[in-house]
């Protein structure tokens, strides 16, 4: 085989494991996608959607430094991305305009600052979810009161929509629309791990409840 041909048939394999990857993210096995996405890199490293992608499966993960690694390949392979502005921003060590308005607002509401903590780590899993889409922010307000009323509904602290769209001085369609985009792009639920600030959360029980049934049905089914 020539070296043209084992790159071409390094790219198909490449290719392979990328869609595995990304059909085994759909089924939230995280674990499973990320070792897949590394073995096609390992075989295409110049593909920066790759990277991109690998980035997101790792902020999903929880690992935001292996993710940020992979941001930084993305844009050492995509310079000239349409999104390498809002890319670079998550390196840069002060806060955007959104994450500081969040604070300010949230912090003057007396919110606790774990709370404050969890939708600020929301905004930084959420601009690296949406990969190559463009984001545009041409009111920070309403980004921050998004933020703010979905870390609310996760943490169990409904607040009505039309006066937390006053508070931020923005218009309740706005602050529902942007609050569906987190819920979509991040698979939001409620209590979730990833912004659940109590000492308790809801879906351990769930959980329990469910190893006992398992436990119970084998007991039930044995002869």
């Amino acid at each position: 085989m020539s070296l043209a041909q084992s790159g071409i048939a390094k790219r198909r394999k490449a290719q392979t494991l990328y869609e595995q990857a990304v059909a085994s993210y759909n089924r939230w096995d995280v674990d499973e996608a990320i070792e897949l996405l590394e073995g096609a890199i390992t075989l295409y490293p110049e593909n920066g959607a790759f990277h991109m992608t690998l980035a997101q499966m790792l902020a999903r993960a929880g690992d935001f430094d292996r993710s940020l690694r992979a941001l930084a390949n993305y844009l050492r392979l995509e310079p000239e991305s349409k999104v390498s502005d809002r890319i670079e921003q998550l390196f840069a060590s002060g806060m955007d305009a959104v994450e500081e308005h969040l604070t300010e607002k949230m912090t003057s509401a007396q919110m606790p600052i774990d709370m404050i903590g969890s939708a600020i780590q929301m905004w930084v899993e959420f601009r690296i979810a949406i990969g190559e889409e463009t984001l545009t922010i041409p009111k920070p307000e309403a980004w921050s009161a998004a933020l703010d009323y979905t870390v609310r509904k996760v943490n169990l602290r409904d607040v009505p929509l039309d006066k937390l769209a006053d508070f931020y001085g923005v218009s309740v369609d706005t602050l529902r629309k942007h609050h569906m985009t987190l819920v979509d792009k991040l698979d939001v639920m409620p209590c979730d791990y990833r912004y659940f600030t109590g000492d308790q959360n809801p879906l351990d029980k769930l959980v329990e409840a469910a190893e006992l049934l398992e436990k119970l049905e084998s007991r039930f089914s044995r002869e």
